[in-house]
């Protein structure tokens, strides 16, 4: 609640919000960051038990096929002189700071709900959190953020994500031991 006070605070969703729900950029772009926020959420109950299934990440492989696909379909109907451009996009340096700005709430209310889980691999159960609050900023910077192509999206939300991921993994090897 705090990172979307935050949010709503210092950036609010883009203002032609209603055009943007008209195409199928924007519209994957939110349903890949709904998705993955969803799967995080669920990674995040896997490994905060004693007993994790042998893959508990495997789902996230869903994301990752439905971003390749759309990667390959930007790839084939945008000219390749614009390639460049739509992956540098015009907010780049924004979606670096913003993510992980609106991740630090989210990152610190799930690593300490997972104290009281009993994770089998403290560092796997803190970069769960990690993405689990990295999916958070990158949701809500989504609304904000005007490069929907794929290729940016690609490209600089995990670029943005790592950090939190990391963040996460560390805070966890400290955080979550028994």
């Amino acid at each position: 609640m705090i990172s979307l006070g935050l949010f709503l605070a210092i950036l609010g969703p883009r203002h032609d919000l209603a055009e943007a729900l008209a195409t199928w950029r924007f519209d994957f772009k939110i349903v890949l960051m709904v998705l993955i926020l969803g799967l995080a959420f669920s990674f995040c109950r896997e490994v905060a038990r004693p007993v994790a299934p042998p893959h508990p990440a495997r789902g996230l492989l869903l994301p990752l096929a439905a971003l390749v696909a759309a990667l390959v379909i930007e790839l084939v109907i945008v000219p390749r002189a614009a390639w460049g451009t739509r992956l540098v996009g015009s907010n780049s340096l924004i979606c670096l700071t913003a993510i992980p700005f609106f991740s630090i709430g989210p990152l610190i209310a799930v690593l300490a709900i997972l104290r009281s889980g009993a994770p089998t691999s403290p560092a796997l159960a803190g970069a769960a959190a990690g993405l689990l609050a990295a999916a958070c900023g990158a949701t809500l910077y989504a609304f904000h953020c005007f490069d929907d192509s794929p290729l940016f999206v690609a490209t600089w939300y995990t670029l943005a994500a790592l950090p939190v991921v990391g963040i996460g993994a560390l805070a966890g090897r400290r955080l979550l031991r028994w």
